[in-house]
């Protein structure tokens, strides 16, 4: 069987991607940190629309435990492998540089680079032995074009976005595929304490996206359709 995870697949863009991922056929990993109300509501989102799904709780940004938990997966699911990985956990610790702590900036890239790094080098050996794998990051617009108040979240992001590019030109051969899209405002709890209103006036588009949005374009890359899309960072951001 071909599996799915999805890292922070608990809530907002993990879970859409979670229920798109399933409703392609693929049965689900949902890994979550510690809400596993959540995580256990995705599941049972997944599965009251006939999927199948299971829960994996692990850090992202402790490689130990990574290595651990996925290692006993592999282990256990022997004629089983992840061929989707989508690198979606990552948290937001904003604040103006000058004021901004060590902890504020480490543990932004501790989750979103160093955990896409840690999920991402155990999975790709076994994309590449079956020739076969499609690993998709969620980045942000802030590692485009920066964004004032976020120079940890950019610095992270802008981190993935040089991984993607590179990984992708290592597993092309091996038809494993490396791609990262690029949310600009979308409706989630992360954006919950920004000031819409505001916001919305420099989108072209006039609004937020939905996650759901987001999901169907991880859907296409996830997709057999996009054998030939590789090392690419796709927007999806209203125009922004």
């Amino acid at each position: 069987m071909k599996y799915a995870l999805v890292t922070g697949g608990s809530r907002g863009i993990g879970r859409a991607i979670c229920l798109k991922l399933s409703a392609m056929g693929y049965s689900v990993l949902v890994n979550y940190q510690s809400n596993q109300e959540a995580a256990e509501e995705t599941k049972q989102q997944i599965e009251a629309n006939g999927g199948a799904a299971e829960l994996l709780s692990f850090n992202v940004a402790d490689g130990d435990a990574v290595d651990k938990v996925l290692s006993e997966w592999q282990l256990t699911h022997t004629e089983d492998y992840i061929a989707v990985l989508v690198n979606n956990a990552g948290i937001r610790k904003d604040n103006l540089m000058f004021w901004m702590s060590d902890n504020e900036w480490n543990n932004v890239l501790d989750t979103s680079l160093n955990g896409t790094f840690y999920t991402t080098r155990v999975l790709v050996k076994y994309m590449m032995t079956k020739k076969f794998g499609r690993i998709i990051n969620i980045v942000s617009i802030s590692g485009i074009n920066g964004m004032a108040g976020q120079t940890n979240y950019a610095a992270a992001k802008a981190g993935v976005i040089g991984m993607t590019k590179a990984l992708a030109l290592e597993t092309a051969k091996k038809k494993v595929t490396v791609n990262a899209v690029a949310p600009g405002f979308i409706e989630t709890d992360m954006t919950q304490d920004l000031n819409q209103e505001e916001l919305k006036k420099i989108v072209p588009m006039g609004r937020f996206g939905k996650a759901e949005e987001v999901a169907e374009l991880v859907g296409f890359l996830a997709s057999e359709n996009a054998e030939y899309v590789t090392g690419q960072v796709i927007s999806i951001s209203g125009g922004l």
